[in-house]
Order: C-alpha cells, then structure tokens, then sequence
C-alpha cells in the first residue's frame, strides 16, 4: 500500500486503535512545511519506574515510503502481542521525514535538508531552515532517554547495525558496527548528547516479508535480560529527578542573580529567588547584605532607576519586598511604592500606563510583580483594584481557557500563558479573601489551568505553542505554570486535585536543569509576533540563561516551599 504524506495521520490513529490504550498520538516536531512529525508515545515511556524495557523504534527519516510501511508493521506485531506487551514498552516515529515522502527525491526532506544525517546538530534550534527534523527529532529521543532506539530500514538483504556489535545482543544479531558516523544512532551513542548520557542503538535493514522474525530476534534479546537496563541517558535524568526542590534551587541561586544590569525581570527574578532560598536556608542577613550592594544604584536614584521605564525594567524590582523585609531600609519600600504608581492613571480595566495597549499577557505578570506588593505594604485598595481590573479587561482569554499573546495576537503562547498564569498567582497571593473580584479572577485562573493541563505533554512538559503538539518543549512556561500551581496549592486557593499536575511539571522541569545551573530549552525573548512560523522560530537556549533560570529558580523554590506546609 503507498503511502504519503496526507496518510500519516490517518496510519497513527489507526494504530491506536490496534493497540488500545497502548499509545497516544504524539508528534516530535514539525517541519519547515510546517507538517507535524507523527509519533506513537507509549503509556510507560516517561514514567519514572516500570518493569518493562522501553524501547523507541525510527522509521521513514529517508523520505522512502517503504521504510514507512516497515516502521508500521513492526508497530502492528507489537500491538497484536501480549507477550511482547507484557515486557517492553515501545513508542514509535513512524515518518521522521514526512515532507520527503511527497517529493521521493532521495532522502532529501524539500527544504534542502537530510534527516538521516548531521547528528548531533548544533545551534539553530529549532529554526534551522534546511533540516529542523534532525533537532527536533534528537532532542525528544534524547529526553525520553529510553533503553534502546531501534531504528527500522527497508530492503532486500537483511543486515543488523549496533552501537556496541561486540555486546551480547550485538554478537547474537552478527550486527555491524552504525554507520555512518554522523548518523543519529551513531551520535546517540557516544559523548553525552544534549548533556545526559548514551542510548544504545540498532538498526535492521529488512525486507517486509522478513521483519516479523528479525524484530523477533531482536525483541527476544531485550526480554532475555533479566530485568530492564535502564540507558545511560535515563540514568542521568533519574538522578535529576531525585534532587529535592532545595537541592536545585540552591544550584540555581549560586549560578543567577548576581546581576542587574539592565534593570529587567530576567535579573530581578533571580535576586528574589536568591533572597528566597537564604531564607530557606537560614543565610538571609548575609545574602540580603550581599543583595544591597548590587542594587544599591537602583536604591540611592530612584528617581533616574524609574525614568523611562517599562513593565519588564519594573517588574525586576520584585526584590524589593523581600529586602525591604530583610534590612528596614525604607527606599526599598519607595522604589517599589515609585514602581506601583507609575501603573495608576488610567481607568480601571485599561491597561496601566506603563504596560502595552493590547493587553498582552507579559504585562499581566509585569502589574501582578508590582502593584500586588504595593497594596501588601501599604493597605491601599487602589493597587489591587487596578491589578484586578486590568486581569479581566480585555478579551485574552479564550472559551476553552487558554491565553492569547494579546488581544489582537491570536496565538497560544506557551510563555505567553506562563505570564498570564503568573499575574493572576501574584494578584491572589496579595488580595484580600473578601474583595469583590476575587471570585472572577479565581474562576478564570482555574479554568486557565484546566486547560494547560489538557495540553500538557505526556513528559510533563508545556510546549512552545500550546496547540501545535509538534513544538518544541519548552522550559520556561513549564516553571512558570508549575510555580503558579504550586503556590495556589501552598496557599490554598488550588485544591489537592492540582498537586499531580505541579509534580509532573516540577519533575519535567528539574530533569532539565542540569548540575551546572544550565537549562533545556527557553524561548528567547518574543514580542508579538505575526504568524505561528515565528513563534516557532523563536530560539531556544540551551545551558545557562538568564530568563530561564531566575523562572526555574522560582519554581523549585514555591515547591520546596510547598513540602514544608
């Protein structure tokens, strides 16, 4: 049977089908044509225990519709198994070049690109303009870190490939060593791919008529193993895993907020969070004398630190409160009270002078950082009303729950609903139980996490774009919706039906914060943009970050704050 691009999706839910509640329908990319690069997760591939061997099978990366049908078929035998089933979990890519089955032009993937080769890739993630499969594809097998990826091959003369051909199913199979060298099974297995750890790998090169008996040898090596091995990979994000919320807050405060130049949030986050995990710790008057030097321009020229200044520059002035408390040094109190005002001025429900006319979703976090603490330190109602206000006003939020970017952006944003989420965590964290707005903002705040957590990913993960499952997996509306759960839960506005929700974006997140402070994936800075090709070409950094480790930061601090109650 030919198979084409337009039958993807078609084949992924009919494999569902045969396969019950094995697998949902996932996607591990898109591509330059914007065509979504179809998946099968199975139930127990992120999960951190199982008794079964987790493998990930790769078919189609040559555009060849062959090894489509291959990739299929193996999937179809393990869907008709309960023995299989009953040992190893298997997920599936069936395409991983679907635009290559339209054009049938070699492995050649229509953008000038060649997924079968270039591993690892470096930089341009997710935006490489040739070969985006080869990012995507590296990054989402490497973060589920399963036990072994198989990778399945279309032809006459069967032939077995392996990462180690001298380990025992290596030598069962008479595997040749992975070729060639800047494959993706070859690059999975050496190094440390994106900071964790090796995959084991194989390929089989196989007729159709063939394939139920050489995967069966294959599959019978993996159930001779007396208990699953779990891949380098896997090891390191176990170990990840099993930090405490302090443990990582604690890393992160030695690596961020140690800067505020310029004033911004990304900075001033991180000095909260810092001041934040001295408290935990006991060390708050040495790091709060520490803090006061690095702010101390900012303290003594009130009048120029506001001059000019946006919502993001205020918004970094979040330690205020905390240093305000940690010393008795009333300008702390001043600065922030000169921040709030400048938010006054307008009618209730416009957005504050300071912030964008389309009320975009940044400023809804920027308002909620400010004028929350204004009204905490001085009483006066005119604060939170304007916050509250302005939460509601506008037409942001859409039926299903979810944020647009702004009123006249209509694209779901994953940083874009962390800010959203944020705002409304900080507004309630400050008003009173009796304000007359409180019960609005409660109901659209719940029904906002309602709908992230429809759309989380089965990782844990929250993504770049909220409704295009191919996007990458983002890190900082992962921590930003997990601190605002975490906080609603610590505080108790979010009943205990949350608490699996912040656990499973606490143990995304954590996994992708590495011993070193570094992080997976945050988008770049974004305004608004005009298409959802420039959402998802937005770059994602990897390693140290400003932006999104002062978020994580404040993520692992709300949850070990939330072990403690």
């Amino acid at each position: 049977m030919s198979v084409r691009r337009d039958d993807l999706q078609a084949l992924l839910q009919e494999l569902i089908r045969e396969g019950g509640n094995l697998w949902t329908a996932d996607a591990c990319g898109i591509t330059r044509q914007g065509t979504q690069i179809p998946a099968l997760t199975h139930r127990d591939a992120y999960v951190s225990v199982t008794d079964k061997h987790r493998i990930l099978v790769i078919g189609g990366l040559s555009g060849d519709e062959r090894d489509v049908t291959a990739v299929e078929r193996v999937a179809s035998v393990y869907a008709e198994s309960e023995a299989m089933q009953a040992g190893i979990a298997m997920s599936f890519v069936l395409s991983g070049n679907p635009d290559g089955l339209e054009i049938d032009s070699s492995t050649d993937n229509g953008a000038g690109g060649d997924p079968t080769t270039g591993y690892p890739p470096v930089d341009n993630f997710f935006l490489d303009a040739n070969n985006p499969e080869s990012r995507y594809l590296w990054r989402w097998a490497i973060f589920m870190a399963p036990d072994a990826v198989l990778e399945v091959v279309s032809g006459e003369v069967t032939r077995w490939e392996a990462s180690d051909p001298v380990g025992a199913i290596g030598r069962s199979l008479n595997a040749d060593s992975i070729e060639p060298a800047d494959s993706m099974l070859a690059a999975l297995a050496v190094g440390q791919p994106s900071g964790l750890g090796t995959i084991p790998t194989f390929r089989i090169t196989v007729s159709l008529n063939q394939i139920d008996t050489e995967v069966g040898r294959f599959l019978a090596n993996i159930a001779e193993l007396t208990a699953p091995t779990k891949s380098p990979a896997r090891l390191k994000l176990d170990s990840r895993r099993d930090r405490s919320p302090l443990d990582v807050a604690r890393l992160l405060a030695d690596k961020y907020g140690y800067t505020l130049d310029p004033l911004v949030y990304t900075q001033g986050v991180a000095i909260s969070g810092r001041l934040r995990v001295a408290e935990l710790d006991g060390t708050q008057p040495s790091t709060a004398s520490d803090v006061a030097s690095l702010v101390e321009p900012f303290a003594s020229n009130i009048e120029s630190t506001l001059q000019d200044a946006g919502g993001q520059h205020l918004a970094g002035l979040v330690w205020c409160e905390e240093m305000a408390s940690a010393t008795g040094d009333p300008r702390y109190e001043s600065l922030l009270l000169g921040a709030a005002n400048l938010f006054l001025g307008r009618p209730l429900g416009d957005p504050p002078p300071v912030c964008d006319h389309d009320y975009r979703t940044e400023d809804m976090f920027f308002a909620g950082a400010v004028l929350g603490r204004a009204f905490k330190i001085t009483g006066n109602a005119q604060y939170i009303d304007v916050l509250a206000r302005f939460l509601l006003g506008g037409d942001v939020q859409q039926p299903d729950g979810l944020f647009w970017h702004a009123d006249d952006v209509p694209f779901f944003w994953g940083r874009g609903n962390g800010f959203a989420a944020m705002g409304f965590a900080e507004t309630l964290t400050y008003m009173d139980d009796g304000h007359p707005l409180r019960s609005a903002l409660l109901s659209a705040h719940k029904s906002h996490l309602d709908a992230l957590r429809g759309r989380q990913h089965r990782s844990g993960m929250l993504i770049q774009l909220l409704d295009d499952p191919g996007s990458y997996h983002e890190h900082t509306v992962t921590s930003m919706v997990g601190y605002a759960v975490a906080r609603g839960l610590r505080l108790g506005w979010l009943d205990e039906s949350y608490r699996g929700f912040a656990e499973s974006l606490w143990n995304a997140a954590s996994e992708r914060v590495d011993d070193d402070g570094g992080l997976v994936d945050g988008c770049g800075g974004t305004g608004p943009q005009v298409d959802a090709r420039a959402y998802l070409d937005r770059p994602a950094t990897f390693g140290f970050d400003d932006r999104t480790g002062n978020l994580a930061l404040w993520f692992a601090v709300e949850m070990e704050r939330l072990s403690r109650v």
